[in-house]
């Protein structure tokens, strides 16, 4: 009897000191160590949509020579990424089809030093590839009957395409006429130079104007290439510069110089595009 009191009195003492012994936790993981972007740097970049081919393989080369970093690019019209700039989007570089857009970045304060020309691009007019409306010439695009597809006003290629007109305006051969029967034929105005090419692409006009550099691969099978006139054609030059207000002016400078060198400038050339004009 003794002998099972004992074990019941050592029972209970047992359950006692296990409830006051002090509890054990399993730390939580700090921030730090499952924040897979701990130590990284985000480098934002605004550029015209005609740049996106060309920036997204220089990104990735960037990346890969500077550890750490990663790239984030904000495509669009040049006249609508100036806007964001202006009502202060944060951003660390801008890369403008047109030195009009830059200007409005620049007026807006939101633009550190001079822009530099990095390149320049040229009109060509594009037609899908059964070209429905039989356009061989320049002067077929003010035909009736012809669907035009362009971009809004205010867009780089738009301007580009209206400084084009004002040339065959002066042209015996062209004339007002053939301006206003052009523009007559348009039938779609689009946001960016990379919505008219795919519109296009896609058969959902008898032609366009565009840059050289927007017959990609993955549209070049789907649409023909009509060459503009040297004397009609318009070059077109792209500046870049760094935002104000960017944390990390180092690295900018470094993809900038990057953009500007002869490895960057290879990379333009096998997306389409023509050399910075010679200093």
């Amino acid at each position: 009897m003794k002998t099972i009191m004992k074990l019941f009195l050592l029972s209970i003492l047992t359950l006692i000191l296990a409830g006051c012994a002090a509890p054990t936790f399993t730390s939580a993981p700090t921030q730090e160590s499952t924040d897979e972007s701990a130590g990284t740097t985000e480098l934002t970049i605004f550029a015209a949509s005609s740049l996106a081919d060309a920036f997204n393989e220089m990104g990735t080369q960037f990346e890969a020579e500077h550890p750490g970093v990663t790239m984030t690019f904000n495509y669009g019209s040049s006249s609508q990424l100036a806007t964001q700039l202006t009502e202060g989007a944060p951003a660390d570089i801008f890369a403008s089809a047109n030195s009009k857009q830059m200007q409005i970045a620049q007026d807006a304060g939101r633009i550190e030093g001079d822009p530099q020309i990095f390149l320049t691009n040229k009109l060509v007019v594009i037609v899908p590839s059964d070209n429905p409306a039989g356009i061989q010439t320049l002067a077929d695009l003010a035909k009736p009957g012809v669907k035009l597809v362009v971009a809004a006003a205010g867009v780089p290629v738009r301007d580009y395409t209206d400084q084009m007109l004002e040339k065959l305006v002066s042209d015996s051969s062209y004339g007002q006429a053939y301006s206003d029967a052009f523009y007559k034929n348009v039938v779609s105005e689009e946001d960016n130079v990379r919505q008219v090419a795919a519109k296009i692409a896609l058969g959902e006009g008898d032609a366009a104007l565009v840059y050289t550099s927007d017959v990609t691969p993955d549209i070049e099978s789907q649409v023909m290439q009509i060459e503009v006139p040297d004397e009609f054609n318009v070059v077109a030059s792209y500046p870049i510069a760094q935002i104000k207000d960017s944390e990390h002016a180092d690295l900018v400078a470094a993809f900038i110089e990057y953009v500007l060198s002869a490895d960057g400038q290879v990379i333009l050339a096998k997306w389409g595009f023509g050399p910075a004009p010679a200093k």
